[in-house]
């Protein structure tokens, strides 16, 4: 049985993504079939296409998996024989990035361990949202040095769909937080609770002489002396995306700066892939109406690749939404 999906079967542009039919997958014993109502765009998803280190780490020539997307929510059609948590109609959500991908796809087999039940309280475009992207964020905050009210925290990058999370969650523990991006997003973060904002293109935050408990950087550029001068004495930095320069920076010398100092810079490589204690805490945090995933549109398949380039570019508003539930069959 054939189903529609967005194939990429080598490295360039978000041009090289096709809209075509493929066979519907089986799962394996430990797997789960899931028919996708909902997904969403990451940053990870051009570098992905793009053929970033990582990436190439499996698919050196070309990518492994043929269809991208990792946020995944949608419903159980059918479950392996070694699955005993899930069953056919249940709702769930997922971050499929560390098992492979297939969310931009009607259907996905997805590892059991991946997935967790979709609070009710979501559609499912909202809880696409928040697997890679809230999760993230969440594990940014708390996992290094516990948030702690009063504590000054600053996101770079704020603007886009790990920062705004961060900016609400930062909120949530009671921070002061201040917000980095362009000036069409300084609006939008202020609606969200940032305390401090700040235009990228005017001011290099740097260099301004303040002094932050947490910088969370989304888009690193600089190096990890400028960002150590922005911390305060037990502050942390974490980069979460950037250039491969400042990426590198931030693996060789962050360590070495961080020995001998109280200060931490690097990484986030700490947290589960997929933490499901974390995703059901983000959803008691969106029932509550305390962390709210900020959606720019919502688009069908099809668009998947001009939605990519417009991310690439960083001019999204929050998260781009991925719409299957209802949809009619697509055709290219």
């Amino acid at each position: 049985m054939a189903m529609r999906a967005i194939v990429g079967e080598k490295y360039g542009s978000p041009d090289s993504l096709k809209l075509r039919d493929v066979e519907k997958p089986i799962p394996k014993d430990n797997e789960v079939l899931i028919e996708i109502r909902g997904s969403s765009l990451n940053a990870a998803d051009f570098e992905r296409l793009r053929g970033s280190i990582i990436t190439r780490m499996t698919g050196l020539r070309r990518p492994k998996d043929k269809i991208p997307g990792t946020d995944v929510a949608g419903i159980v059609e059918s479950v392996g024989k070694e699955v005993t948590q899930f069953q056919p109609g249940d709702e769930v959500v997922g971050d499929l990035m560390y098992t492979g991908s297939g969310a931009f796809a009607e259907y996905v087999a997805a590892p059991h361990k991946v997935l967790s039940l979709k609070p009710s309280n979501m559609t499912y475009e909202e809880a696409a949202t928040y697997p890679q992207a809230g999760v993230i964020a969440l594990q940014c905050l708390r996992e290094k040095k516990k948030i702690r009210p009063g504590q000054r925290v600053l996101v770079n990058g704020a603007g886009g769909g790990m920062g705004t999370f961060a900016v609400q969650i930062a909120k949530y523990y009671e921070a002061d937080v201040t917000a980095v991006d362009s000036a069409e997003k300084l609006d939008m973060l202020e609606s969200i609770g940032a305390d401090h904002i700040i235009n990228y293109r005017q001011t290099d935050y740097t260099k301004t002489g303040d002094r932050y408990d947490v910088i969370v950087d989304t888009v690193a550029n600089r190096s990890i002396r400028a960002y150590r001068r922005a911390l305060n004495e037990d502050g942390i930095f974490v980069m979460v995306g950037g250039s491969r320069g400042a990426l590198l920076q931030a693996i060789t010398l962050g360590p070495l700066y961080s020995k001998f100092s109280d200060k931490w810079t690097g990484i986030n490589w700490w947290g589960e892939p997929f933490n499901k204690k974390d995703m059901d805490f983000l959803g008691e945090l969106f029932d509550a109406k305390k962390v709210v995933p900020v959606i720019e549109k919502q688009i069908q398949l099809r668009e998947i690749p001009e939605a990519l380039k417009i991310l690439e570019e960083g001019k999204v508003l929050g998260k781009i939404a991925i719409s299957l539930g209802g949809n009619p069959h697509e055709s290219d």
